[in-house]
């Protein structure tokens, strides 16, 4: 599939990298990914992987603009309040990029639509704020084959991992799942979300561009993969540092005896 000559000004500082060059550029135009959460995180995810030419880019979210999400949400605009956010956002991804293919599912990610929907892209961006719908996805993704590239967030912090328990490692271990990370969800409103306690708006845009900097790494399989790893940062001490996150064999979704073999637990 041949790039266009808007294309080839368009990507030009991409083909220029010998890192990425038009073979990675070709396979981020052949990508699909889908972006679960067209908030905080979603947003620069969405935007970045917009601009880098990512063909076709799916987005689940069912609510809808509120004057309070555009302090760090910047996807979405002023005049787009009250606007279901997975309209604005194909709005804003096509005046970024008219190119890449945006698909909208305005409504939540559950156990029941969740592998039909998942099972359309070739891999998935994680950036939700609640622990029910990272696990579910988690455990979608896993049982799809896909791969995760999950982050979360805090008041001055963030983190940011690859998930791909599918696939193994070098020594034939496989990668650990998110479910190596916390076997279970935390109990309902045990930890506060953001419209309880705050968060300060520029820390969505680092993690988020980290997650869509480590999409890109994935598809053109350029650097080292996150995979293995979890990357956390701390934006109030100006510090991020890497720990290395191990397969454990007794979790309960990709262990040697998995007891998650379907997504009726998430029903």
């Amino acid at each position: 599939m041949a790039f266009t000559d808007e294309e080839l000004e368009r990507y030009a500082r991409h083909i220029l990298l010998h890192e990425v060059g038009g073979q990675g550029q070709q396979r981020l135009k052949n990508a699909k990914v889908l972006v679960i959460g067209a908030g905080g995180l979603g947003a620069p995810v969405l935007l970045y992987l917009a601009a880098a030419g990512v063909g076709t880019l799916g987005v689940i979210d069912d609510d809808v603009v509120s004057l309070s999400n555009l302090q760090r949400q910047v996807i979405h605009t002023t005049p787009r309040v009250g606007m279901l956010k997975t309209d604005s956002t194909a709005a804003m991804l096509k005046d970024i990029n008219p190119n890449v293919s945006v698909e909208t599912w305005p409504e939540r990610l559950t156990a029941d639509n969740a592998m039909d929907i998942i099972g359309r892209y070739d891999l998935v961006s994680d950036g939700c704020d609640n622990f029910a719908t990272r696990f579910l996805s988690s455990d979608a993704c896993y049982l799809a084959g896909k791969t995760l590239v999950s982050g979360a967030v805090g008041q001055f912090d963030g983190q940011v991992s690859t998930f791909k328990p599918h696939e193994k490692m070098a020594d034939g271990t496989p990668y650990p799942s998110y479910r190596c990370l916390h076997e279970e969800a935390p109990p309902e409103g045990s930890v506060p979300n953001c419209s309880e306690v705050g968060i300060i708006g520029a820390i969505t845009g680092i993690i988020g561009c980290i997650q869509a900097m480590e999409i890109i790494k994935e598809i053109t399989g350029i650097g080292d993969s996150l995979a293995g790893s979890l990357l956390m940062y701390d934006a109030l001490a100006a510090r991020s540092y890497t720990a290395k996150l191990n397969w454990r064999e007794d979790n309960p979704l990709s262990g040697r005896n998995p007891t998650i073999t379907d997504l009726s637990a998430h029903r």
